[in-house]
């Protein structure tokens, strides 16, 4: 079966190498912070000026002033640290995340992002600080569904949506495979009960991989 948000957090929070510094964007990458054992050594960065953020908080640990960038309460963990939202930034800018987490609406076969706007009528566009990032980050890694709800690919040969960075993804977390962008072209490095041949199929672009 495809795997769901959590399962696909865990997933990912595998490849995050000890003691990363790590950005997870609004939505679902923010589960992957429930994901990463403590002995890793990993430290969360968020958006709006924290440093060193937890799992996100439930029942007695939920403080209304303690939040990520999706508003989404968090907990600290000890040696946690609290900045402006402009240091927050010169952080992201500043090349000092090793791994940055984002949703998206399409990657390009080339690795170019689009993950702010659709177009369409009545959507509200949202990059915030998605393009610091994007440019920001050492390695940018994608998680998102496969397919959008009418079917269509999100992987494709070139993006048709407002760009957010050029070349800039790294890997792509599915929910029916895992994938890398390399100087070859789009390489399935791991499928979830989705043959590689259906993949073929159902996606535009060129897919390297053993069958």
């Amino acid at each position: 079966m495809p795997l769901d948000p959590d399962r696909l957090a865990a997933r990912l929070a595998r490849d995050i190498e000890p003691g990363s510094i790590v950005n997870l964007g609004i939505g679902q990458p923010t589960k992957v912070a429930d994901h990463l054992s403590p002995e890793l050594g990993v430290v969360l960065h968020t958006e709006n000026g924290m440093l060193g953020m937890g799992p996100a908080a439930v029942g007695d640990e939920i403080d209304p002033d303690l939040t990520n960038a999706g508003k989404v309460p968090v907990t600290e963990l000890p040696g946690a640290s609290y900045f402006h939202h402009a240091d927050s930034f010169a952080m992201m800018r500043g090349g000092h995340l090793d791994v940055c987490v984002m949703g998206a609406f399409q990657v390009s076969a080339a690795g170019d992002l689009a993950n702010w706007d659709t177009g369409e009528p009545g959507s509200i566009p949202a990059v915030g600080g998605a393009m610091d990032l994007a440019i920001g980050a050492k390695q940018v890694f994608v998680m998102m569904t496969l397919f959008a709800k009418n079917g269509a690919p999100k992987i494709v040969p070139a993006c048709t949506y407002p760009l957010t960075g050029l070349a800039c993804v790294s890997r792509v977390y599915t929910d029916h495979a895992v994938f890398g962008i390399t100087p070859e072209g789009v390489r399935v490095l791991e499928t979830f009960d989705t043959p590689i041949e259906e993949l073929r199929e159902r996606l535009a672009v060129p897919l390297l991989g053993d069958d």
